[in-house]
């Protein structure tokens, strides 16, 4: 849907209250910044709070305590970024195909295709596909045998769907992802050489799914891939064979999950995350990582977890780089004295009718050795 929308009729369908004029036009978004007159923007971050009271868009969405410094119409609500989120698809353009199978596609004579679906020039669909109405598939994507896209799928251009994979209603696949390669599993002989393990599963992507360009999902050895409902990948991931990701999690750029990880429900893996190590990694629920942390074990409390190094001066990062290397000795050292300290307060310490305790019976003890040794060598 695109073209000009009453801004009461916008409020309305983002569950928002109409602060101003309900009457105008809203024909575009904008950023808040740099917004013009019939556009609507938003203010979801705090940090651009500064831009406010400046802009020239027609309306903003915002929260109630923003609203004494908009300087327009507002829609109020309690998640401006949410209803922004769905403000913006009444303009998305999305790419269009024309109605039919076009000549240059080939498509196996088994194949089931719903009289509704769109296929593009150069596509190809193999033996016993399924595929369900109101797909698009774009330009040069291959989709092999024995799949099933459901209703309302888009496969973007020179995206690969293997043999075995299966794609839930609404979801997208963009330009150049790969579905359902090989897993990357081998066996070492005992003279070195690597076998190829077979890769018998498949890859079932749920509902409303976004892979991102360039993102491979690999087939299972044996059960398959999964991907749950609601879960989006940005662009350039490497989802290993048998993982499994839990509904409404989002995997951004560049992250890359070994095979058989299992990821719980509505987590965050931030870009360039890495997951793996010697066993299996299981992560619980509503577990956020931050960019490039390496995570070598399960997670099995929800919450944040970090483990990059930042950023600093190039010259402070690298003398910062070599005493790592020596963190055991400067640890060493420490608890050398921690002891020290102890034993010269046990020897100072006023002397009572009670009698010492264990531990400053040992300090004095240590102390009076380390004395005794040190006049030896004299």
């Amino acid at each position: 849907m695109t073209g000009s929308h009453r801004l009461g009729d916008l409020a309305e369908r983002l569950g928002g209250q109409v602060v101003g004029d309900a009457d105008v036009a809203i024909s575009g978004l904008g950023a808040l910044p740099s917004a013009a007159p019939g556009q609507i923007t938003h203010l979801s971050n705090p940090t651009y709070r500064r831009h406010l009271p400046k802009t020239r868009a027609s309306a903003v969405i915002l929260r109630h305590r923003d609203l004494a410094l908009c300087p327009t119409n507002a829609i109020v609500v309690a998640d401006p970024y949410f209803a922004f989120a769905l403000a913006s698809r009444l303009w998305e353009r999305v790419p269009r195909l024309s109605a039919g199978i076009h000549a240059s596609a080939r498509v196996d004579a088994s194949a089931v295709i719903d009289a509704a679906t769109r296929i593009g020039p150069g596509v190809s669909i193999g033996a016993q596909t399924t595929v369900a109405g109101n797909v698009a598939i774009h330009a040069n994507a291959v989709v092999g045998d024995r799949c099933r896209l459901d209703e309302g799928v888009r496969i973007m251009a020179n995206a690969t769907l293997y043999d075995d994979v299966n794609v839930g209603a609404g979801s997208v696949v963009h330009a150049n992802a790969v579905l359902g390669a090989d897993g990357f599993g081998f066996a070492r002989s005992s003279d070195g050489a690597l076998a190829p393990i077979a890769q018998l599963g498949g890859v079932t992507i749920g509902r409303d799914v976004s892979i991102g360009a360039a993102t491979t999902v690999d087939r299972g050895a044996i059960e398959d891939t999964l991907i749950e409902d609601g879960v989006k990948i940005d662009n350039q991931v490497q989802i290993g064979h048998n993982c499994r990701i839990g509904a409404n999690s989002v995997i951004c750029g560049c992250v890359g999950i070994v095979g058989s990880t299992e990821i719980g429900r509505g987590c965050v893996l931030a870009g360039m995350v890495g997951v793996g190590g010697d066993r299996p990694i299981r992560i619980c629920d509503g577990v956020t990582v931050s960019g490039c942390t390496h995570v070598s074990r399960s997670i099995t409390k929800p919450g944040t977890y970090s483990g990059g190094i930042l950023h600093n001066a190039a010259t402070a990062w690298k003398r910062n780089a070599l005493r790592f290397q020596n963190l055991e000795g400067l640890a060493r050292l420490a608890a050398t004295l921690e002891r020290r300290v102890a034993e010269l307060e046990a020897l100072s310490a006023p002397q009572c009718d009670d009698p010492p305790t264990p531990r400053q019976q040992t300090a004095r003890h240590n102390a009076v050795s380390d004395r005794s040794k040190r006049e030896s060598d004299r």
